[in-house]
């Protein structure tokens, strides 16, 4: 069977250089249910190369197959449905809370779900939300969360997470790293995480990527990552203090 995402030798020039690779011969694989932690430090391209997997960004070099089709077969509206793209900063559509949860429905011209919502809302703890409020008047970390949901609700099967908690208290946080735990669980959906946070890497993830050096450096299990990371890049990585803010071109 084939993978549910496969890289196949994905590379990006740099936006400002057009002649220097961010990254080049990328090459990986997502299967169904799997869980992913994207590492490395900031200004390796992690963001790009999850927005070139959502389609968001396109690539200069290199292949995507979505269960063994590739990317070319696919009209974007079509791959986004199935692989979901949530973004650090995201965007709130105009209008209620109500509304930007009903979007993806909208836009797939499917049933909107609304105890799934609900129920969704209340495990990000934002049960106490008014749905009626404009959606621009949310807390940054109310935004996070609301995005994420709406996500959720198309039931993608894979889920691309840009430093999704990085507005969230300690407790919103872990409320949400365990609702994203559950929803893998009982769904099967793949997830890949960019994080800055070691210990949410290891709470997340059953596997760990490591970029550096324009390239894809360390692919593999977790524990074993952490236990022993083969490259000298990754281990000075994993020792540093939490220098590692979000930000700058990931």
């Amino acid at each position: 069977m084939a993978p549910l995402l496969s890289m196949n030798r994905i590379s990006k020039r740099r936006p400002d250089k057009a002649r220097e690779w961010l990254f080049d011969d990328i090459t990986a694989a997502i299967d169904k249910g799997e869980r992913v932690a994207l590492l490395g430090a900031s200004g390796t391209g992690k963001s790009t190369l999850l927005r070139i997997a959502a389609l968001l960004e396109p690539i200069d070099d290199g292949e995507l197959h979505l269960e063994g089709i590739a990317q070319i077969s696919f009209k974007p509206e079509h791959w986004r449905k199935k692989i979901s793209y949530v973004a650090q900063a995201p965007v709130m559509l105009a209008g209620t809370v109500e509304q930007n949860l009903r979007t993806a429905s909208e836009l797939h011209g499917t049933l909107f779900d609304e105890p799934l919502a609900r129920r969704c809302m209340a495990e990000a703890e934002l049960g106490h939300l008014d749905w009626k409020k404009p959606a621009a008047e949310l807390s940054g970390g109310e935004k996070q969360r609301t995005a994420l949901v709406r996500s959720l609700l198309l039931r993608p099967a894979m889920l691309l997470l840009d430093e999704t908690t990085s507005s969230l208290d300690p407790t919103s946080k872990e409320a949400v790293e365990h609702m994203l735990n559950r929803w893998a669980e009982r769904e099967g959906t793949a997830m890949a995480w960019i994080t800055h946070d070691m210990e949410q890497s290891r709470s997340v993830s059953d596997q760990i990527w490591f970029m550096g050096d324009g390239k894809l450096l360390e692919r593999g299990d977790t524990k074993a990552f952490f236990q022993g990371p083969s490259t000298e890049q990754a281990r000075r990585f994993i020792q540093k203090p939490i220098e590692r803010e979000a930000g700058g071109n990931e």
